[in-house]
């Protein structure tokens, strides 16, 4: 049986990582209410389906990407149940041959691993390397669902707050396009 802590409303007595440390202290800092849960080991998006329905919201799927070149990067959030299509999406930023970025930079550059990707990343990404691509349907759900960095934990925050404020904060205006 997969297991899902009850919902917490504080950080975790312990991080596992630099990334979930400076997450909730960035969250702290901007007094950004969030509820979260600690689970087993998350792989897909399917085993997010109890998660959501603990903390009453929809999961974002959260995807690192580049062009061929690789020297453009996204972080492009959408919707849990949309397939990624990387030549509509192409389309729709103008960038040809988007893919997915590879694992030694997707690691370098979010300060996570492949499966823990999240929008909190951008903190790290001090010189703007990273555009955020922030899907249309993902900004008009009043909340939004994501890893607190780690592939354990998972926290629901309005979206507003993340749009208006954390993005601001982190200095990456999102680009909000319609998929």
């Amino acid at each position: 049986m997969f297991y899902i802590s009850e919902i917490q409303y504080t950080a975790p007595a312990e991080y596992k990582t630099e990334l979930q440390e400076v997450i909730y202290t960035t969250l702290q800092k901007l007094r950004i209410r969030f509820e979260r849960v600690d689970t087993d080991e998350v792989i897909s998006i399917e085993d997010c389906i109890p998660i959501n329905r603990k903390l009453d919201m929809k999961m974002v799927k959260t995807l690192f990407l580049c062009n061929r070149q690789k020297t453009d990067f996204y972080l492009f959030i959408t919707t849990a149940d949309k397939p990624f299509r990387a030549k509509e999406l192409s389309a729709v930023i103008n960038i040809p041959h988007l893919s997915f970025a590879p694992v030694d930079l997707f690691e370098k550059m979010l300060g996570t691993k492949v499966g823990a990707a999240t929008i909190f990343s951008v903190i790290l990404d001090k010189n703007n390397h990273v555009q955020v691509l922030l899907d249309k349907d993902v900004v008009s759900e009043e909340y939004y669902g994501c890893s607190d960095g780690t592939t354990r934990g998972y926290m629901k925050i309005k979206t507003a707050s993340i749009v208006n404020y954390f993005l601001d904060f982190a200095k990456h205006k999102p680009t909000i396009i319609a998929i």
